[in-house]
């Protein structure tokens, strides 16, 4: 009785089910830029379905592939597989499950993507090894999230044009910016193990460039989007505003000093997702997708353990500091709950 009450969080822990949030916004967008307006609630229910089964099996391949490895690596020890919290057995049936809940969804939408739902399956089943092999895993994991505003695209029109594919390569870069720096937890541990990794091939120096090259080009290619169709002033704000945020996160850290390099670091940049997408809603977005974008920038910004943790691991030498990083956050949530309130998605109080 006690498993059947915790085997939903233990799954949820795994596959860390709250990051969703993060990818989910992206495919979203695909889906209104396809057709310029709210594509109506059965293409973005079966896509959201689709998106978190997608998900879940990828997250659930690749604790399986890496269960041994995180038990030797004091960082990710504790998680599910390697703690005993789960069996593999469970993880297996949460993955076939997962691939079941993706297909039912793939098969509810446009006929062609019943055709390619293996291209992101295959995707999903190499990267965890693409470690033990080449530095360039990270531009894979960034694919795997890539497809997802152009299999949006594909599910709601049964076509994919060049600016489907430069939104899909923006997030590819997004991801893959945040992953090198993701990279840096365990340079040590991927070192001792053989693994590959852009830090471990060009060092501290080199993720640190390359992520800026990555999300210079991420803000590129959503304004070669941007000029291919035919989008609205806010559809500038937000790569205006994804672009602000961009050099505002490569701003807290730099080579030598990554004090600020930690869970709240990677939350402010998955909230660009979610900003993001809030810009591209367009006029007579349903209330309640209006709700969910509010609720979702709210929370990111509202989070105790977002703020808590910036407060203990960012301010170590003058607790006073955590007066003017709350200001700055507090700005932050302003600047876009002004922006939410004139595009008519919450109102004035």
């Amino acid at each position: 009785m006690d498993s059947a009450f915790t085997l939903p969080g233990r799954f949820a822990s795994l596959v860390k089910l709250e990051h969703t949030v993060f990818a989910l916004p992206f495919a979203y967008v695909g889906a209104l830029l396809s057709v310029q307006e709210f594509p109506g609630w059965h293409d973005v229910a079966w896509i959201t379905v689709a998106m978190v089964g997608a998900r879940t099996l990828a997250m659930g391949l690749n604790r399986l592939s890496d269960a041994e490895l995180d038990a030797r690596n004091p960082r990710t020890a504790a998680r599910e597989l390697p703690s005993g919290r789960l069996s593999r057995a469970q993880v297996v049936v949460l993955c076939v499950a997962a691939l079941v809940v993706f297909l039912v969804a793939v098969f509810q939408l446009d006929p062609i993507v019943r055709w390619l739902w293996p291209i992101p399956v295959a995707l999903f089943v190499i990267y965890p090894y693409l470690k033990r092999a080449t530095w360039l895993c990270h531009i894979w994991l960034g694919a795997c999230l890539g497809l997802a505003p152009v299999g949006a695209w594909l599910a709601v029109t049964g076509n994919a044009p060049w600016e489907a594919w430069a939104i899909g390569g923006a997030v590819l870069l997004w991801v893959a910016g945040f992953d090198l720096f993701y990279s840096l937890f365990d340079f040590e541990h991927d070192r001792a193990e053989g693994l590959h990794s852009w830090a471990t091939r060009f060092g501290e120096r080199g993720v640190f460039l390359g992520a800026r090259l990555f999300h210079a080009v991420t803000v590129l290619l959503l304004a070669a989007a941007g000029l291919g169709l035919d989008v609205s002033l806010f559809y500038w704000l937000g790569v205006v505003t994804t672009a602000g945020l961009l050099v505002y996160e490569h701003s807290l850290v730099r080579p030598g000093d990554l004090r600020r390099l930690d869970a709240a670091f990677f939350t402010m940049n998955g909230v660009i997702s979610v900003v993001f997408f809030a810009f591209v809603a367009p006029k007579g977005t349903p209330g309640p997708v209006q709700k969910y974008i509010h609720d979702a920038v709210k929370g990111a910004m509202e989070d105790p353990q977002f703020v808590n943790t910036i407060k203990q691991r960012v301010i170590d030498i003058d607790y006073r500091a955590g007066d003017p990083l709350r200001a700055d956050l507090w700005k932050e949530y302003k600047f876009h709950t002004d922006v939410l309130t004139r595009l008519g998605m919450i109102k004035k109080k």
